[in-house]
């Protein structure tokens, strides 16, 4: 099962990290995405670091607009968060927005 969980607000960054913790004790053999942009971005990176960072992929045009840094173990996306949820999607990605 490959799953996408799409953050897009601080509000639904806790959502989606819950979302992600969840998944996985059910279902250990996912792969899972936890994809941020907007608002959700700066919240990852300002807040505590959190369990799910190493499944965390970061919209490079948040992280330009806002002039930030990406925190390892979380990731930049290779293209914008909206191009690779659809790419992902049409390769048989499931999504979730939370």
């Amino acid at each position: 099962m490959n799953v996408l969980i799409h953050a897009p607000s601080s509000a639904a960054l806790a959502r989606a990290r819950n979302n992600v913790v969840n998944l996985l004790k059910a279902r250990p053999d996912a792969q899972v995405r936890l994809v941020l942009n907007g608002p959700a971005v700066a919240a990852a990176l300002d807040g505590d670091s959190h369990d799910t960072d190493a499944l965390t992929w970061l919209c490079p045009n948040t992280m330009a607009s806002g002039g930030r840094e990406v925190r390892e173990p979380m990731s930049v996306l290779p293209a914008a968060a909206i191009l690779l949820l659809v790419q992902w999607q049409s390769e048989g990605w499931l999504y979730v927005r939370a």
